[in-house]
């Protein structure tokens, strides 16, 4: 069956759609032996795909869920040699972390080779929550509060409103659901309210909780937990062992 040449990089586990266009416009995809272009088709079961030379094969989807360490960064490749959460997950199959989470924060970070359902999960239009608790510095106030749930403008003009609750009586620990997943948002957020983070945790993606998966440990997602993200169901779901095997 024809399909977009983008549709099959990504099934291959390629890159996602996004990325596979920019290969194909790199000129680094060739269909059959010629070059392809952006908006081109295939049968990935009769025409030959190659990427930089090397023919693409049909991989089975894995979708991960890892309880992040600080420390690591969520890239397959770091040029300061620092540790990657590709190094906690060792299969056959290439994987990429949906979404990232900054090199000094931890928690929950799925991984897959399915770049439909990463679309699904990072995509703001889809308002896939993404909750984190935050530690603070300082505590955070009424007036703080309100900004938050507002939307509190950031330097680059991000003004994006969250759903807020303060945990503790000290008011220096704080949960905050989000549907961006800009660069270091949460800590931005924060700090311009006048409360930088001092430590910082994801603990949910739309249905899926962090539950007690240790940290550094990977577990394969069920059935119903992917059917549960993509918006298939709405059971709630958690990441910890007692929903599967737990990885080293």
């Amino acid at each position: 069956m024809s399909e977009r040449l983008q549709k099959i990089l990504s099934s291959a586990g390629v890159a996602s759609r996004r990325k596979a266009e920019d290969l194909i416009a790199q000129g680094r995809v060739m269909v059959n032996g010629k070059q392809a272009t952006v908006g081109d088709r295939a049968d990935a079961g009769v025409d030959v795909v190659t990427v930089d030379g090397k023919p693409i094969a049909a991989q089975r989807k894995r979708y991960l869920a890892l309880n992040k360490p600080a420390g690591h960064v969520t890239t397959l490749s770091d040029p300061q040699g620092r540790p990657k959460v590709s190094d906690l997950v060792d299969i056959p199959e290439r994987i990429f972390p949906v979404g990232r989470l900054d090199y000094d924060t931890e928690g929950l970070l799925l991984l897959t080779n399915d770049g439909d359902f990463t679309q699904r999960i990072t995509h703001p239009s889809y308002e896939i929550d993404k909750v984190y608790v935050a530690r603070v510095a300082t505590p955070i106030g009424p007036r703080a509060l309100d900004l938050l749930r507002t939307g509190v403008e950031l330097e680059d003009g991000l003004s994006a409103p969250a759903t807020v609750r303060i945990l503790y009586r000290d008011q220096r620990t704080v949960e905050i659901t989000i549907h961006e997943g800009r660069n270091r948002m949460i800590r931005r957020m924060l700090a311009a309210v006048g409360s930088p983070v001092t430590g910082l945790t994801r603990t949910r993606i739309g249905p899926l909780s962090l539950g007690d998966l240790p940290t550094g440990r990977w577990r394969e997602l069920t059935r119903d937990e992917v059917d549960g993200l993509r918006g298939r169901n709405t059971k709630p779901a958690r990441a910890g062992a007692a929903r599967g095997s737990v990885r080293r």
